[in-house]
């Protein structure tokens, strides 16, 4: 950095160097390189950085940023079929206007007694959510789908006194990551086998991997491969004779046509609410929920916010705040199961719009739509010559396989030729799974119009004949 240039602003006392010095002296120091001296010399950098001069216009700064933004293609200019724990859905433009509201977007620590609000929403948010997953009992989200997934394992090991788990091996690769992060060295992990004909867990592999010291079995529905696991009831029940806790991965958006884990034996759930009205975002769009059933032995194990709903002194007046406040970190500091600090709260509240805004019928008719164009989608790409759709006889929801093996080009280069068509294709799972080889997942929501979908065809024809 030129380091000859300097500034000094009228209105930052400290940008003087008669006052930087005052301030220097006054905390005994003559240079500001004093400042550092607990950092071990070996680790400090002592070459000169190559940056360029500073842009002191705050409109020739956002001039260079924007003209940094304008390289990029976003879903606006392109149509998207990338998925993979990410998805384009529509936001309604009011899920956008309430969280930024300033009582909500700068809200951060408020008590019940001052900050009504936030609170009210939250709990509004957990009660929709509740309804929608069949469950009584949903927290304040968490950072992501792969926080949950981790949080709610963490409860069943404490709940069973258990230290083995049991994951599918076709969850995200990304999220399976996360949880052997967050619960190593505590916890035990062994992966269950998926049958590849049919993309659902393999049943006798299930049976066989399974012990008196497993705490847990986590498995998702849909699969991150987009399959529809129809072997619920089979995999709870197998988890129960064993006494371990049937911990199921879901996307809340396929509930509105698909039956909820708690019907076929889930004592807890998880998953994020990306895909309620919060935008794509390079790892800011993201919020995981955990749900259970209102069992103490299960309640007292969150180490997350629950806000209730309680009678006031004032006969027919309501407040809002946190249920059993003692459970968590903040209550018991380095004492508590597992600490937490700050959350994704905002996106609740703006879960809890959606889920206000589309309400019952609403979550039925898009679960539909989904699946109409999905389905479609499937039956056009079988047609190209050379492709092959995955576990098609299996039923699935806004996400498939799709198969290039018996095409002449790899997966990397079908997508590169589609980008400059201006689509983005299916994400790549030659690396997230070898045995796939040269497949790749691709998402279809409700945002796809049906010339989008022919338009894929059509470059997909263009580039592998």
């Amino acid at each position: 950095m030129n380091t000859k240039k300097s500034f000094i602003h009228p209105y930052i006392p400290n940008s003087v160097p008669e006052i930087k010095e005052k301030m220097m002296q006054e905390i005994g120091i003559n240079d500001i390189e004093e400042l550092y001296t607990d950092i071990p010399d070996f680790l400090r950098f002592k070459g000169s950085m190559d940056l360029p001069d500073p842009l002191l216009s705050e409109y020739d700064l956002k001039r260079h940023v924007n003209g940094i933004l304008s390289k990029n293609t976003t879903c606006q200019e392109s149509i998207s079929f990338l998925g993979g724990g990410c998805w384009q859905h529509y936001v309604p433009a009011i899920c956008d206007e309430i969280n930024q509201r300033s009582e909500f977007l700068t809200a951060y620590a408020g008590e019940p007694y001052e900050d009504h609000g936030r609170f009210h929403a939250l709990f509004e948010y957990a009660s929709m959510m509740g309804e929608l997953l069949e469950m009584d009992v949903v927290n304040v989200p968490t950072y992501d789908w792969g926080q949950a997934a981790s949080t709610a394992i963490q409860m069943a090991t404490r709940i069973t006194d258990r230290t083995e788990i049991l994951v599918s091996d076709t969850i995200s690769p990304d999220r399976l990551l996360i949880i052997q992060n967050y619960c190593s060295p505590l916890l035990k992990m062994k992966t269950m086998k998926t049958d590849y004909e049919t993309g659902k867990i393999d049943l006798g592999d299930l049976e066989d991997s399974i012990s008196n010291k497993t705490a847990g079995v986590y498995f998702e529905n849909p699969s991150y491969l987009g399959c529809i696991e129809d072997q619920g009831s089979k995999i709870s029940s197998i988890t129960h004779e064993n006494d371990a806790l049937c911990i199921v991965g879901t996307d809340p958006l396929s509930l509105g046509v698909l039956t909820p884990p708690s019907n076929y034996g889930a004592d807890i759930v998880c998953g994020d609410i990306q895909g309620l009205g919060m935008h794509m975002q390079y790892g800011g769009g993201h919020a995981g929920f955990i749900a259970t059933h209102d069992e103490e032995k299960i309640v007292m194990e969150y180490p997350s916010r629950l806000f209730g709903i309680i009678p006031t002194v004032v006969k027919g007046e309501y407040g809002f705040g946190d249920v059993t406040y003692d459970r968590t970190s903040f209550s018991k500091r380095e004492k508590g199961k597992e600490f937490i600090g700050t959350a994704a709260a905002l996106w609740g509240i703006t879960a809890g719009v959606y889920l206000a805004l589309l309400g019952p019928q609403g979550m039925q008719e898009l679960g539909k739509l989904i699946l109409q164009k999905s389905q479609y989608a499937m039956k056009r790409l079988s047609t190209i010559d050379g492709i092959n759709i995955l576990f098609n006889q299996t039923s699935h929801f806004k996400e498939f396989v799709v198969d290039f093996n018996k095409t002449p080009k790899k997966v990397s280069e079908i997508n590169e030729l589609l980008v400059k068509k201006k689509i983005f294709g299916g994400k790549d799972l030659s690396k997230e799974f070898p045995n796939l080889r040269e497949s790749a997942l691709f998402c279809v929501t409700e945002v796809h119009k049906k010339e989008d979908i022919d338009k894929l065809i059509l470059g997909l024809e263009e580039i592998l004949n």
